[in-house]
């Protein structure tokens, strides 16, 4: 606890705060159609995929909108950023509040993009409170601002029992006051240290552009245009939104998009944080569908898993700065890949579904900060895009896990398959971590080790066998690669 402690006052703490309520308050309303989908549902008459489709468009648009968010950081100051964002996601529940009768679909699917600026604000958010801090604590500092998903605590414990006594579209509104109170913060509080470059005017357009074609996206889909409609619309969705995305960043930025390390480390971050923010958009459609709850108890349980997910982060940061992301990211993958695989197999009863729910969000959290452990050391000076492309990633698996499991259910009547393909994306991703994509990975793992001193001959032995292991994989993939070893 000293340490911790010691770490925080050796940065802005102020700043810190402010980030985490901006990414707080912006998780609350990003996920806040999960726990209102079945009262949404049960108005429009919605079948199991489209139930999907609807928690989904903001996860999705989050996923593209960090990326054009993440470069306007680049250019332009933090605190300008997060007031922003701020401004454009109190947009979608003040509109259902003060709109004169039942929003058609396509209002709600155009909101729901709308409601991707909270998840976005992980962009700016990150590497804001990092800027304030110094390398030797970015692990810990980026996890607790990254703690800042128990924003979706508030959604199960709010919106699902106000939905009953007020009407689901005048339970959004419960969201306005706390992002006023964070706009506060952020004035007031929030520091934007890290240094600026690149074009402000063309990053603006950027993200516009990538706003405008993404609700146009989105509404076509719904429609079936240009045959993009049905399942098959749904699964393309996020590569015609990514690629826009990709389309309109700068060319420096695109670089980063060959380099291994960027896909593996997107690989990861889709299976752990794709899983939490995709799971706490789903799960109170799965334990109303599977279990029978009622809405409120489903939002409880919701709640309870959030914050599981949210407070293990930074303790997954902070682990990951004591024996590097690399050796804790293998063994987390591996663990939500067993409760897919034991969710698909074992169909398990409302007990065991609720252990194993517990388990994977254990897994997320702790990989989500073990992720972001990585980026700072691997791309000191690219923190921001490399936060909005990898938040993407992170957001494209979100997207297709409430897709992936309302589409099994509506074709096959259960959920097994879904959670079957789950389990194998997320075995396979568990092989990323310990596959050296370039030497600067396990350069990053060695100034760690390094930076703990490895005191003591337990502590010593575990650094000597970890960098031993990397080493011996180093070896064996640039033989295959047929590069020299350095």
């Amino acid at each position: 606890m000293k340490n911790i402690l010691a770490s925080l006052r050796s940065g802005d703490w102020r700043a810190l705060l402010a980030s985490f309520l901006y990414f707080d308050t912006g998780f609350t309303v990003w996920v806040m159609y999960g726990p209102l989908a079945p009262s949404i549902a049960k108005d429009y008459a919605l079948n199991d995929a489209q139930k999907g489709f609807l928690v989904a468009v903001p996860v999705l648009a989050a996923a593209i909108l960090r990326v054009t968010f993440g470069n306007m950081y680049q250019a332009i100051d933090g605190k300008r950023l997060a007031l922003l964002g701020i401004v454009l996601s109190a947009l979608p529940p003040a509109v259902l509040l003060l709109w004169p009768s039942a929003p058609s679909l396509q209002l709600l699917l155009t909101l729901g993009v709308l409601l991707g600026m909270g998840g976005a604000s992980f962009a700016v958010a990150l590497p804001m409170a990092g800027s304030n801090y110094p390398p030797k604590v970015q692990g810990l500092v980026l996890g607790l601002a990254a703690a800042g998903n128990i924003g979706a605590v508030l959604d199960g414990f709010l919106f699902p029992s106000l939905a009953e006594h007020f009407g689901w579209q005048r339970a959004t509104a419960a969201s306005l006051p706390l992002l006023a109170l964070t706009a506060a913060a952020v004035y007031a509080w929030s520091r934007d240290r890290a240094p600026k470059s690149g074009d402000a005017r063309a990053a603006v357009i950027a993200f516009a552009t990538s706003l405008a074609f993404l609700i146009a996206l989105v509404l076509a889909v719904n429609a079936g245009l240009f045959g993009l409609g049905g399942k098959t619309g749904l699964m393309l969705l996020p590569v015609l939104g990514s690629l826009l995305a990709v389309a309109v960043l700068p060319a420096r930025y695109r670089a980063v998009l060959v380099e291994r390390d960027t896909w593996a480390t997107m690989l990861i971050y889709s299976i752990t944080f794709g899983g939490f923010v995709g799971m706490s958009s789903y799960v109170v459609l799965l334990l109303t569908n599977l279990y029978g709850m009622s809405k409120v108890d489903a939002g409880l349980w919701m709640a309870a898993f959030a914050f599981t997910g949210a407070m293990v982060r930074p303790i997954g940061g902070w682990l990951a700065d004591r024996i590097c992301g690399v050796r804790s990211l293998s063994v987390l993958l591996i663990a939500i890949a067993l409760a897919d695989f034991a969710f698909a197999l074992w169909q398990p009863a409302r007990v065991g579904g609720i252990a194993l729910l517990f388990v994977m969000y254990l897994a997320f959290g702790l990989g989500n900060g073990s992720t972001f452990q990585l980026v700072p050391l691997r791309w000191p000076d690219k923190t921001g895009v490399m936060a909005g492309v990898i938040g993407a990633a992170g957001g494209i698996g979100g997207f297709y896990l409430p897709v992936v499991l309302g589409i099994a259910r509506d074709a096959t009547g259960s959920y097994g398959a879904g959670f079957l393909f789950l389990g194998v994306a997320s075995g396979w991703c568990g092989r990323c971590p310990t596959m050296p994509r370039t030497r600067r990975w396990a350069i990053c793992c060695r100034q760690r080790s390094d930076a703990r001193g490895c005191k003591g001959r337990k502590d010593r032995g575990g650094c000597v066998a970890s960098l031993r292991l990397l080493r011996s994989l180093q070896l064996v993939y640039f033989r295959w690669r047929a590069e020299p070893v350095v």
